[in-house]
């Protein structure tokens, strides 16, 4: 089975301006998202519709395809990515890797690619255990929960489930709740499926876009990872991963 990695990157955001080029000691961001991804898949590109962007992987000798600038989310612009290379490439599962992951380990991916060792398996994502009450309880830190098969159930900006009788403080000491790790893997058709379908009232009420494909029948594989990468939201949390040098 053959993988390939599609990494979204739009220079255009509310908080961040020009995030993917944002430098990360001699590195732009990009960059250290693009070479870690590269470690577990051979086949690598960043999908844009900024020429500042496509660029700044052309001077490291990254592969980019441009998009369209009209795409309402990642997985969109992932999308559209793979049907242009796909027209002179082969791989079987496309990974969508967040472009503002630039700490994103080889080890999530291959996590996220055994998954598929699973012939039903259509798409997949990662989820790591949550281990305070503030994680738990952040809003800005999706969980989701899973049945017996690590099928997911359903993905909240809340806590789930609700642990009834005991304080929340300790929630997390009494039951294993997930928070989910923005990575995803999907066969190629499916892929093209799920951006065919129209916003839900589940992913409108809670905004997370996997809620849509939960709630038109679709099942997502969850598999866990012990790594929490850090994401760039803001140039804050930019200055905050520099410390980590």
């Amino acid at each position: 089975m053959k993988f390939a990695g599609i990494i979204p990157a739009r220079y255009q955001s509310t908080r961040f301006p020009g995030k993917p080029l944002a430098m990360i000691k001699d590195k732009p961001m990009i960059q250290w998202v693009y070479e870690n991804a590269s470690k577990a898949l051979d086949l690598v590109w960043v999908a844009t519709d900024d020429d500042r962007i496509i660029e700044a992987i052309e001077a490291f000798g990254g592969k980019v395809v441009k998009t369209l600038p009209t795409h309402q989310s990642g997985t969109d612009r992932c999308a559209e990515a793979a049907r242009i290379v796909g027209e002179n490439a082969e791989f079987d599962v496309v990974i969508n890797i967040q472009g503002d992951e630039p700490f994103i380990k080889p080890e999530q991916i291959e996590v996220l690619k055994n998954c598929f060792q699973d012939g039903d398996v259509e798409l997949a994502t990662l989820v790591k255990k949550i281990e305070s009450e503030e994680e738990l309880l952040n809003p800005n830190r999706p969980k989701v929960v899973v049945d017996n098969k690590q099928n997911a159930l359903y993905f909240s900006r809340s806590p789930i489930p609700y642990f009834r009788g005991e304080n929340n403080a300790e929630w997390h000491l009494k039951h294993s709740f997930w928070a989910h790790i923005g990575l995803y893997a999907f066969r190629v058709q499916t892929l093209q499926e799920l951006t065919q379908l129209k916003q839900t009232p589940l992913e409108l009420a809670e905004s997370l876009e996997q809620l849509r494909w939960l709630e038109n029948g679709y099942k997502i594989k969850t598999a866990e990872t012990t790594f929490r990468t850090i994401g760039i939201d803001t140039p804050e949390d930019l200055d905050a991963a520099l410390q980590l040098f």
